[in-house]
């Protein structure tokens, strides 16, 4: 019990909240002095009464004017973090072009709350802290002499200690005020100062954003390296069976996993960059169709037979239809290659009016029905559901066959 009674005299962050009081009573020292000047003026006489009045209305306009502007709920908000230790958000990240009127009303409220508080810790520190150290000093006999002038005679023991305990009361009570005050203003701060509901939707959608970017990463991460894995799954198991009658297929499928492990190093540093460049919010290049011709000679060079078909204005191709686009016929080829061994694949890719048009098609190796419970059509279908599109994927006869309908929103020239 005495610790916790003890703990506001000990805490640094007492002190801490009274530094961000006594900004306060700074910043209201102007407006004390202006309102000084102006009731003298008003009750002197010396200049005309409509002249100051006149004169008031301006300045109290000016005056008001600052508790209500961005900048300084901004400056409030950085202090009562720094001071206050309340996590509130920064205003800069996600805040609307313009406040609105409540976040207005709010941000000037605690202005003149602080400023009020803070001027009573100011005049608090001002009047009452000299006068407890006044009190204490003359029991060691320092300032005895004026306070013995005003009472007009010399202190006696008992009037020295019962000074000398008001002074050390006055000044509990400073210190505890100040922490009283200050945890008052830590416990307001978010009601006052946090975000608005338009400043919160912003924050949920740039959160949101973020995620669906992340997802988005996750799934051309899949696509990618599960491309350049199922292609090094095959090729190795191929060179096993034939490593003693054909060794010159052996070298040409080691080759070709390296190039695929090389390739798929890549594809895992470029997505990675990619997560840092969105955390520096700078966005980072991505393969789109126009790179389609790289991806067909790397299946190629891995030794899958494929028949490509490319008809209309691909490289008109609004870019992220494109870039969807190119992870889907990367993923299907990955896909073909897994269930279909290294049978002849078809890809055929064309641009029709306002549709893009993609269809994958490979031979099923016997006993091999379906996706085998990957996420590779998920994957798929997630893209084409983002851009509105359509997609079929299944068997058909002794075939499978991957159908996708993209919308380009314009017409083909």
């Amino acid at each position: 019990m005495p610790a916790a009674v003890l703990a506001p005299l000990l805490r640094g962050s007492t002190y801490r909240r009274g530094v961000y009081l006594l900004l306060g009573g700074v910043v209201l020292l102007p407006y004390v002095l202006l309102g000084v000047t102006f009731a003298r003026m008003l009750t002197a006489g010396e200049v005309p009464r409509a002249m100051v009045v006149l004169l008031l209305a301006v300045t109290v306009v000016i005056a008001v004017v600052p508790a209500f502007l961005r900048g300084t709920r901004a400056l409030e908000i950085a202090a009562v973090r720094g001071l206050l230790d309340v996590d509130l958000p920064d205003p800069a990240a996600g805040e609307p072009a313009g406040l609105d009127r409540e976040t207005r009303l709010r941000s000037a409220l605690w202005f003149w709350l602080h400023l009020l508080t803070g001027g009573a810790v100011a005049f608090a520190l001002l009047v009452a802290l000299p006068a407890a150290l006044l009190f204490i000093a003359q029991q060691f006999g320092i300032g005895e002499e004026a306070l013995a002038g005003q009472r007009l005679g010399p202190l006696d023991e008992r009037d020295t200690l019962w000074l000398s305990l008001l002074g050390w009361a006055l000044l509990l009570v400073v210190v505890y005020a100040v922490a009283g005050l200050g945890a008052l203003a830590a416990l307001m701060a978010p009601a006052l100062l946090g975000p608005s509901p338009s400043e919160r939707i912003a924050a949920l959608e740039a959160q949101a954003g973020q995620l669906a970017e992340r997802n988005r990463l996750a799934r051309e991460l899949h696509d990618s390296v599960g491309h350049a894995l199922a292609v090094t799954t095959l090729q190795a198991a191929a060179a096993q069976r034939l490593l003693d009658s054909d060794p010159g297929f052996v070298r040409g499928a080691l080759a070709a996993i390296e190039e695929a492990g090389r390739g798929a190093a890549e594809e895992l540093d470029h997505v990675i960059g990619l997560l840092r460049e969105q955390d520096r919010g700078r966005p980072a290049p991505q393969p789109t169709l126009t790179d389609l011709d790289r991806l067909v000679a790397d299946a190629r060079a891995a030794g899958l037979a494929l028949d490509v078909d490319v008809g209309g204005a691909v490289d008109q191709v609004p870019a992220a239809v494109s870039r969807e686009g190119y992870r889907i016929v990367q993923e299907g080829l990955t896909n073909a290659v897994r269930h279909g061994g290294w049978a002849l694949v078809s890809l055929r890719l064309a641009v029709s009016g306002r549709t893009l048009e993609i269809d994958l098609t490979n031979p099923l190796r016997p006993g091999v029905a379906g996706s085998g419970g990957g996420r590779g059509l998920d994957g798929m279908r997630e893209r084409v559901a983002l851009l509105g599109g359509r997609m079929t994927a299944g068997a058909d006869g002794a075939v499978w066959r991957v159908a996708v309908r993209l919308p380009t929103g314009r017409r083909r020239p």
